[in-house]
């Protein structure tokens, strides 16, 4: 298979010592042999060891030995005149109007515009959010469809606009991009004069969103998601008692949530009772309803609140066994699964949340698999799995660009792609303004021990 999409991850990930803008400028691209050292390499090249090393990082790291078909950078020495080119004087730019068939017959234009440098967490994240953008190209390359890729290294302190202002190729079909808020209104600049769709990764932060009809948000303000949240509790629980028990955990910001579901639940007439954690057995069994099945809110995420939750609910169930008791949790909950597993299928726990991998899936096992194979490492144990967000992202956008061209818009039903992780419904925000993803699942962990994942 031909690596060429894999390269630029590696060029991507060998660059991350600087957090500036750049253009890597390379002399060459070497394909190691068998044989071949360190040393061997750079008297080829007329250069140091130092600067080889500089020029690839991994080198550095403790044990690390030249592998037969790595590709390594050869870089500049420092005591070369070069000097880069000057810059080709800019073109007449034109917004792009390609119809689904023109767009069919050319390359889709990528530009990825994110922290790509390993200097902290935020550079690390994306390059495996990059990483997964990369294995989606290489996956669509496979169906045929051919992208061009350009990607800048941008930390919070980079002027993404007067990167796009020196752009003198044609205009991007879609810019990935960028991490931080304040980026948000040059790129929405660009994406607005050229016709340009911007998929906004991560920045729940931008209020341009409602005149841009330009940007695609993924994820939402949390006052938003909880809302949707309620919304869905309100449709699956119609009919049932909900439980809300304080939990006395002064940082949690999770009362947020159960004050609005409580207004809500006034304004549907739902039934609904108050207890505290830390309520003896009697007071606390009093909060639960034997004739309709109950359904437990915390007003906190926190591990240890839960334990202690699900200590006093065992001891419930064990005197009362007619309750039927569902558990409606945070996305948080999921990285204490491991721990909760047995508890999660008693109690019927559901989890809201923008995502969901699945570990047992097929799909999931091939990704990280093809993850460990291009780039020589494991994912991050992270919640969400950056390299599958990446990868999701990226083909549902690209493939949909395939397929309607400029006229796409990530409604739902549009595109007949399942996400492993991350679900994809974009809705217009207000009647002119750019789009934000709806998409909405419960995770519920049943009794017959089953994870099933509910998509609203």
């Amino acid at each position: 298979m031909k690596k060429i999409l894999w390269l630029i991850a590696i060029l991507t990930t060998l660059t991350m010592g600087s957090v500036s803008a750049q253009v890597n400028k390379w002399r060459d691209m070497y394909k190691v042999k068998k044989k071949d050292t360190v040393f061997g390499i750079s008297q080829k090249y007329g250069i140091t060891t130092a600067e080889l090393m500089d020029a690839n990082p991994e080198m550095k790291a403790e044990g690390y030995q030249l592998k037969k078909g790595d590709y390594i950078f050869i870089p500049y020495s420092q005591n070369d005149k070069h000097t880069t080119p000057a810059a080709t004087p800019a073109k007449k730019q034109t917004a792009v109007s390609d119809t689904r068939d023109e767009l069919k017959k050319r390359a889709i234009r990528m530009g990825v515009m994110l922290p790509l440098h390993d200097v902290n967490g935020d550079g690390r994240r994306m390059v495996e959010y990059y990483r997964g953008v990369l294995m989606a190209c290489d996956s669509l390359k496979q169906e045929g469809i051919s992208i061009d890729i350009k990607a800048w290294n941008t930390d919070d302190h980079t002027d993404v606009g007067r990167i796009l202002q020196s752009e003198n190729t044609k205009p991007f079909d879609v810019i990935i991009g960028p991490l931080y808020s304040s980026q948000v209104p040059d790129i929405a600049n660009y994406a607005a004069k050229h016709q340009t769709k911007v998929l906004i990764p991560f920045s729940i932060n931008a209020p341009i969103l409602e005149t841009n009809s330009h940007l695609y948000q993924v994820y939402q303000q949390p006052d938003d998601f909880n809302n949707d949240v309620i919304a869905t509790y309100l449709k699956r629980f119609k009919g049932c008692h909900t439980v809300i028990i304080d939990c006395n955990d002064s940082t949690s910001k999770k009362g947020v949530f159960t004050s609005a579901l409580r207004k809500q639940l006034d304004k549907a007439g739902f039934s609904y009772s108050i207890t505290n954690l830390t309520s003896n057995e009697n007071l606390f069994a009093k909060a639960f309803n034997s004739k309709q099945p109950n359904v437990v809110v915390l007003n906190t995420g926190r591990s240890p609140e839960l334990n202690v939750a699900f200590a006093k609910l065992n001891n419930l169930v064990m005197s009362n066994q007619e309750l039927k008791i569902t558990l409606f949790g945070y996305t948080e909950w999921m990285m204490y699964t491991k721990y909760n597993l047995d508890n999660y299928y008693k109690f019927n726990v559901h989890i809201p949340a923008a995502f969901y991998t699945n570990p047992l899936s097929s799909k999931t096992a091939r990704i990280e698999k093809k993850y460990r194979w291009n780039f020589h490492a494991d994912m991050m144990q992270a919640l969400p799995r950056f390299a599958i967000t990446g990868f999701d992202h990226a083909y549902f956008f690209l493939k949909g660009l395939y397929t309607y061209g400029t006229s796409f818009t990530g409604a739902a039903g549009t595109l007949g792609y399942q996400a492993i992780q991350t679900p994809l419904r974009f809705q217009r925000v207000g009647t002119a303004g750019g789009w934000q993803n709806k998409a909405l699942l419960l995770v519920n962990y049943t009794p017959e021990h089953r994870i099933d994942t509910i998509e609203y």
